[in-house]
């Protein structure tokens, strides 16, 4: 277990506070502008331990830009996520979890895992795209 250092837990409350999914680049401005002196390589390395401790949430953008939010669901789960806006919804998928174990079964695979996020353009958004 990692020890609770005063920058993991300023990057800690910095997500906590934050709406959605952040880049560790994003959140270190943030910190930066609130006054803390951490460093990018301590929020990138204290988002990791988050992330691997299940405390936050980690999904790659479809830029291929890591992201991070606080975890606001414990275990493993799915997430539906707003290309325009970030609004992100945490969501089940029975199916896919037992699509997953189907296929892995099918080619010799055990203890498979498996990650799911789904862009798409919330309800608000794709109000808005259609009024514009």
């Amino acid at each position: 277990m990692k020890r609770n250092t005063w920058q993991r837990e300023a990057v800690r409350e910095a997500l906590d506070d934050t709406e959605g999914f952040i880049s560790a680049q994003a959140l270190h401005s943030a910190l930066h502008a609130n006054g803390s002196p951490i460093g990018l390589a301590t929020v990138y390395r204290a988002l990791g331990d988050l992330a691997s401790s299940g405390e936050a949430d980690s999904l790659q953008s479809p830029e291929g830009e890591a992201l991070y939010r606080a975890c606001s669901t414990t275990g493993h789960h799915h997430h539906l996520i707003c290309r325009n806006c970030g609004l992100t919804v945490e969501i089940a998928a029975d199916e896919v979890e037992a699509w997953a174990k189907g296929v892995a079964a099918e080619h010799g695979f055990t203890q498979a895992a498996h990650v799911v996020d789904v862009f798409g353009l919330c309800a608000n958004c794709t109000k808005l795209a259609a009024a514009g």
